[in-house]
């Protein structure tokens, strides 16, 4: 990446930061981070990884923007309801810098292509709503041995956290399986502004993973009450040795034969991400 005058200048704020600098904007040039989905969780975290300077950000979404929609996702517009979501995303993030390379990828995931996906990519985000679809990323990134940040948001807050291969425990580590009573912001009611936390998050881990900076959420999970403002990381045990996906014998190996436990992202409309 050659610095010129003008990415000088738009980096500046990261150039003196000593646990970024010129080494670390770099690294950020040259980068390749997928968003699934580009709904609360994923409009700031795309913005900000787009304003980074990520060199290259796929965004996986397969639904269209809706009206309901920009109560929390901030990077779509009015004018834009009915538009594709990964254009519309498209269009916001290369308006912010138009240095970086946006990927969309209109399709479906499913167990038959998530890890194809994901496979292009250094660092995977979440930003999906079910859990049904999470433990599927967090399946296909266990065996594709992909770090990636999960987060979850509903009502006034979320948690967060980030699976790195071999450093600490995957989702199933701790939750096992789909929480029987989940509940998503289409049944449930969300705050944007939490979404947006949460979101930021997520791109934060983002960076930091590329960069080398600072402590990843890796062996902790971060939880959010927006609603009475408490941030609590609670420290958990490092990866459950029984894990059925990342432990010393897993069975599960091969998404197709969990197929029935995954909700394919993007099947419906208004309901797959945050």
């Amino acid at each position: 990446m050659s610095f010129d005058a003008a990415k000088a200048k738009r980096y500046a704020r990261h150039l003196v930061l000593k646990e970024i600098g010129l080494n670390g904007q770099k690294k950020l040039s040259v980068a390749k981070v997928l968003v699934i989905g580009a709904g609360g969780l994923g409009s700031p975290a795309v913005m900000y990884l787009a304003s980074a300077g990520v060199g290259e950000i796929g965004i996986a979404d397969y639904d269209k923007v809706d009206l309901s929609n920009l109560q929390r996702q901030i990077i779509h517009t009015t004018d834009r309801v009915g538009m594709k979501k990964t254009a519309s995303a498209q269009i916001s993030a290369k308006a912010v810098n138009p240095d970086v390379n946006i990927i969309p990828i209109d399709e479906r995931l499913d167990p038959d292509n998530i890890i194809r996906i994901i496979s292009e990519y250094d660092f995977i985000l979440d930003c999906t709503d079910r859990f049904e679809t999470k433990f599927m990323i967090n399946d296909a990134c266990v065996i594709a041995g992909k770090p990636y940040s999960h987060a979850g948001v509903v009502r006034f807050g979320g948690q967060a956290m980030t699976y790195i291969p071999g450093r600490g425990p995957c989702l199933r580590c701790l939750l096992g399986s789909v929480p029987h009573d989940s509940e998503t912001c289409s049944n449930a009611g969300v705050v944007g502004a939490a979404a947006g936390v949460l979101g930021s998050i997520q791109a934060l881990e983002a960076v930091k993973y590329i960069t080398g900076a600072g402590k990843l959420l890796c062996g902790r999970v971060l939880s959010f009450d927006g609603l009475h403002m408490n941030v609590r990381v609670h420290k958990v045990s490092g990866s459950d040795p029984h894990c059925t996906v990342c432990g010393k014998e897993p069975s599960i190996t091969d998404l197709s034969v969990n197929r029935n436990d995954y909700y394919i992202y993007g099947c419906s409309t208004g309901g797959d991400e945050e």
